[in-house]
């Protein structure tokens, strides 16, 4: 198996670019809904508002230079190319972290942290940074069989760090990069310095009266799971069904992504050229099908990790942030019965689903606590390894 990693540079063809605006000056539009919120979905007026800017006002060129001038790279692992950001710090002493994304985002949910984690102020902890794309996302090789679910993906990203010689990281993500962290940490938990999980995915705990804290979120789940979950059992049961329209139209597509783009997002949420940044990345790599199989894959096992029994404890140092407006919050208690040695919470004062690259400065403060916190418990371990060691030379 060749272990050879290839810089990568994005370079989309004009033709493609030309095809785009073809297709959406001959968009069909259905009729205005008959309500005058989001309760149906994504608002004619919204789309025809992102659409036209789409196609007459969006730079794609300008972001592709943009992304072009951080350090990408593609190697082969278990047979398929693997995309991924790589920058490292100019501290030698950095710890390393990989950070992984969900659907709908990608690699773009990092871009503004990336300098925030390998360039960070005079004193504080530096990181050399790696951030994969999910098999079947951006630059990724799409699978061409079944079996890429977050299993394999976790043992994938832990070759990946071999190869770039990190032999222990840290390993942070959100929404799915919370769920191959976790594998990470259930797999090869000496590999991991710790995790940082926003948030972790943990069943409630209703062995104790709940707080009215705790009731609200679990309102929310509740709201959520009877509203807003109708595209996760599309996709965990007939991706490609779906896939055919996010693949054909961009309409389609911009609607099916942009919705939870706008929708999962606290004030004042993501620009429109931020939205249409990762919505042409998914157009311009046909992403649309490949990326939403994962569910396929794995929203079984996933959805299992939300029931009221915590099968598998992870001992590994973990740092948890629950931002205000993401679903589900987990209490801190509910989160202590599956991650046993939590060594940082925070419950910060803004951010939704995408924290990372709706709040940059908050994730990387966040995630730097949770790596400080990490090494502080192990100089206060061998200093008091050290301590005790003289006191039965001295007896």
């Amino acid at each position: 198996m060749s272990e050879t990693i290839n810089a990568f540079h994005i370079d989309i063809p004009q033709t493609r670019l030309d095809d785009l605006r073809l297709r959406l000056a001959r968009m069909r539009w259905p009729e205005r809904e008959p309500v005058s919120d989001w309760s149906q979905g994504v608002p004619l007026d919204v789309m025809i508002g992102l659409c036209g800017y789409w196609m007459e006002g969006y730079d794609w060129r300008a972001t592709e230079r943009r992304l072009n001038e951080i350090a990408q790279f593609r190697t082969t692992i278990d047979g398929l190319p693997i995309h991924f950001l790589h920058m490292r710090s100019r501290d030698p002493e950095a710890t390393p972290v990989v950070l992984t994304h969900g659907w709908p985002g990608s690699f773009l949910e990092f871009e503004k942290l990336i300098p925030l984690l390998t360039d960070p102020p005079a004193g504080e902890r530096a990181f050399h940074v790696v951030v994969p794309s999910l098999p079947g996302y951006a630059f990724s090789g799409k699978p061409a069989t079944t079996g890429w679910g977050i299993g394999r993906i976790a043992r994938a990203w832990c070759e990946l760090m071999t190869r770039l010689g990190y032999p222990r990281f840290l390993a942070a993500g959100s929404d799915w990069g919370t769920s191959v962290s976790t594998k990470i940490a259930l797999q090869q938990p000496n590999r991991l310095i710790g995790l940082h999980l926003v948030p972790p995915l943990v069943p409630p705990d209703h062995s104790t009266a709940l707080t009215d804290v705790e009731r609200g979120a679990l309102a929310d789940l509740e709201e959520r799971t009877r509203t807003g979950s109708g595209y996760s059992a599309v996709h965990g049961t007939r991706p490609q069904t779906l896939g055919y329209g996010l693949t054909d139209s961009p309409a389609a597509l911009a609607g099916w992504i942009g919705e939870k783009l706008y929708t999962w997002t606290d004030e004042p949420g993501l620009t429109r050229d931020q939205i249409l940044d990762n919505i042409t990345l998914y157009w311009l790599t046909d992403t649309g099908a490949s990326s939403i199989r994962l569910y396929w894959e794995s929203i079984a096992e996933v959805s299992r990790w939300f029931t009221d029994s915590v099968e598998d404890t992870i001992g590994v140092p973990t740092g948890c942030g629950v931002y205000p407006k993401e679903v589900p919050r987990p209490a801190r208690r509910w989160a202590a019965r599956r991650f046993t040695d939590i060594v940082h919470w925070s419950e910060p004062a803004r951010g939704g689903h995408f924290a990372a690259w709706e709040q940059p400065e908050l994730f990387a403060d966040d995630l730097r606590a949770t790596a400080d916190a990490i090494a502080e418990r192990r100089i206060s371990r061998i200093a008091s390894s050290s301590a005790a060691e003289e006191s039965r030379t001295i007896r």
